[in-house]
């Protein structure tokens, strides 16, 4: 299918796909005579000796190289596959030296707060937190940040970073530039395209979309950077497992169809829960009283499948609608086929987060069948 180049693909053909939908189904092949048509699990560690690939963690296998090259040209980069998305956020975090200077935002993911704060207080590097919306404060960080992490839109307040506007601010020759585009995924955002230059994406979310793996992919356009995130999966061990590979793969292959109809029914439940008397806040970038509204619709090509709303009444008020709801389910993580429900104050680490806050990740579901159980868990009594 191709060499062990990430993101370069041996077919040709594949250059004259323009759209993410064809590239999606196209990308990530082995189209000689004779060979399978999807990509297959490799389940091996070594491999005869002879050719470039000797051994698994340090050559990879072609179930991963596939996970690579999709993943890659929807980006418009070079990615490097991880065993799950703190894995690759870790491979980031590695490349900084003694006394980096980092800035993340005040609302980002909680497993990359955890991994920033520690190294903090080893003393490895200095940390900064700034406002996703304050666009000249970021700006001015770059002028002397080691690291910029952005995490556009955020989680769980769904912030809409000015990624293009940062990303063309003057930094450090040596410093990186770092979007997580979880939320956005590269069907909405391309980080590298406003010159970020880091995209990170958790595998585990919309690529699977089915709940089934962990999964994390960096994707980078430098030739040194991409080699040196693969030397950090080498050394740390951080390698995608065949079934895992196999897994995200096979979930691509839907994510413009899945995303597609998450994104349209996150857009109907949304305006619902706005005009919901039981709801006193609602937080989607399509709406037009999102206060970042703006800059998402100039920079986002969709508005995603996450909502954020505080149900009126405190934290028990949230837990009841999570008790509730039947089709939605009362569980964490999102980007999945099923839409999914979570207290987020509730977990260790989010409890700055207003109490009644819940996040919803909207699946493929009927949309009116989503609105009855969301109705129905928000009913007052």
């Amino acid at each position: 299918m191709k060499n062990k180049d990430a993101g370069s693909s041996t077919d040709p053909s594949l250059s004259k796909i323009s759209s993410a939908e064809s590239l999606l189904v196209a990308a990530g092949r082995d189209r000689r005579p004779g060979a399978p048509l999807n990509q297959p699990p490799v389940p091996a560690s070594n491999f005869n000796l002879g050719t470039e690939r000797a051994y698994s963690r340090d050559d990879g296998t072609p179930t991963w190289e596939a996970l690579e090259e999709i993943v890659g040209l929807l980006e418009g980069g070079h990615t490097v596959a991880f065993s799950s998305g703190m894995a690759g956020v870790a491979a980031v975090f590695d490349q900084l030296r003694v006394g980096a200077q980092v800035v993340i935002p005040d609302d980002c993911y909680q497993g990359v707060v955890g991994l920033a704060e520690l190294g903090s207080q080893k003393g490895i590097w200095s940390l900064r937190r700034l406002a996703l919306d304050d666009t000249d404060g970021w700006v001015r960080a770059c002028a002397d940040a080691d690291l910029i992490w952005l995490e556009s839109p955020s989680n769980p307040l769904l912030t809409v970073a000015d990624v293009r506007t940062i990303c063309s601010a003057a930094r450090k020759p040596s410093a990186l530039l770092a979007v997580d585009n979880t939320f956005a995924t590269s069907l909405n955002q391309r980080p590298l395209e406003l010159g970020a230059d880091v995209s990170f994406q958790s595998a585990t979310k919309f690529i699977g979309g089915h709940s089934d793996l962990l999964a994390g992919v960096v994707t980078v356009r430098r030739d040194d950077l991409r080699a040196a995130l693969r030397r950090s999966r080498e050394l740390n061990g951080a390698t995608p497992g065949a079934l895992e590979s196999f897994l995200a793969v096979r979930g691509a292959r839907t994510m413009a169809l899945r995303l597609e109809r998450a994104q349209a029914n996150a857009m109907i439940l949304a305006e619902r829960l706005h005009a919901h008397p039981r709801v006193a806040l609602v937080r989607y970038p399509g709406l037009s009283s999102h206060p970042t509204h703006s800059v998402a619709r100039e920079q986002l090509k969709g508005f995603g499948t996450i909502i954020s709303f505080d149900v009126r009444g405190e934290a028990a008020a949230a837990d009841k609608v999570c008790s509730r709801v039947r089709l939605i389910h009362h569980a964490t993580s999102l980007g999945a086929v099923e839409s999914t429900i979570e207290r987020r104050a509730g977990i260790p680490g989010q409890e700055h987060l207003p109490p009644s806050l819940l996040r919803l990740s909207v699946g493929i579901e009927n949309v009116e069948e989503l609105w009855v159980d969301l109705a129905a868990a928000l009913r007052d009594e």
